[in-house]
């Protein structure tokens, strides 16, 4: 069996509806992109599955050959009851926000915003040191001894 070039599209489509939709701020638009995504990779298991064939019963006569691998069939199954169990769990999150806030947008956090701006505002000191820093010099020499205890050696 070729894989058809329109499931692999459906597939494709799938998968970029559904991560586009995860990225929004809307919980309700994040549990319909992951069930977008979690059909998607159904599809992409069953595509990848191998040609079709016999139901995978064992009967006298019947050839192995012929008859399915039903190991992909069993993931299939599997990957349904984690999306169902997964989507159970967002449809209480959603429940959740929605009783205690009236809405189901995910809003920023100040703390978060201000270690996320006290991380990049370290990282930047760290890449562009201030040369009129007293701080800096200080770094220099730890950074000259730890150098000198790992080689041995002095610089010149």
């Amino acid at each position: 069996m070729t894989v058809s070039l329109t499931l692999v599209a459906v597939m494709a489509v799938l998968y970029a509806c559904g991560v586009y939709m995860m990225l929004e701020r809307s919980l309700t638009r994040v549990l319909l992109g992951f069930l977008l995504v979690a059909n998607a990779t159904s599809l992409l298991l069953l595509l990848m599955a191998g040609p079709p064939g016999l139901a995978p019963i064992l009967n006298s006569g019947t050839d192995v050959s012929e008859i399915a691998d039903p190991l992909p069939q069993a993931f299939v199954l599997t990957s349904i009851v984690i999306t169902f169990g997964v989507s159970a769990f967002l449809l209480a999150l959603i429940y959740r926000s929605w009783r205690l806030s009236q809405a189901d947008e995910v809003v920023d956090d100040p703390e978060d915003l201000a270690i996320a701006q006290r991380d990049a505002e370290v990282e930047a000191d760290l890449l562009y040191p201030d040369p009129r820093d007293p701080e800096v010099d200080h770094l220099d020499e730890l950074t000259a001894a730890h150098d000198l205890a790992e080689t041995g050696e002095e610089e010149n």
